[in-house]
């Protein structure tokens, strides 16, 4: 049975995964390689379709292959012309703030707010919903992420 522990695990692996990201990038580092790392060890790609709506996401905006979304976190593929690579912008921390969950046996759904930290400590403010299943080694993988910008309201 998933737990919100479960799920709060999963959310601070998530965040530290962006971070480490935007690390190697900006040292020099394998960058491509941590981006690799954070999809295939918290993603479902290998196990069942994924549902991935990325936040700057416009003229392809889904994400259903393991390609499209590491494109979208490092950018520079052909295949994606508008990907600039969300996890290099230099992220220093992400946080979440669960509004609810949705837990069943062996799959959940949380939905909320998550802020990333600038290198200047501001924060930008991103709405999500996510969905999980457990994998066969027993962690949560990731087989709904949307996420978006709050409206503005004029």
């Amino acid at each position: 049975m998933i737990t919100i522990a479960d799920i709060e695990i999963a959310q601070q692996a998530w965040g530290e995964g962006i971070v480490s990201i935007a690390s190697a990038h900006s040292s020099g580092m394998d960058h491509i390689g941590q981006a690799s790392y954070h999809i295939e060890s918290l993603y479902a790609y290998d196990i069942s379709p994924v549902l991935f709506k990325p936040t700057f996401a416009v003229n392809q905006q889904f994400r259903s292959t393991f390609e499209g979304a590491l494109s979208y976190f490092v950018g520079d593929n052909d295949s994606f012309p508008e990907d600039k690579g969300f996890a290099i912008k230099g992220w220093k921390k992400v946080r979440f703030e669960n509004e609810n969950f949705v837990i069943n046996e062996n799959s959940a759904i949380v939905m909320g707010n998550y802020f990333f930290m600038n290198p200047d400590e501001s924060e930008v403010k991103v709405e999500f919903s996510f969905g999980y299943i457990v994998h066969s080694d027993g962690s949560l993988r990731i087989n709904l992420h949307h996420s978006s910008m709050p409206a503005i309201v004029e």
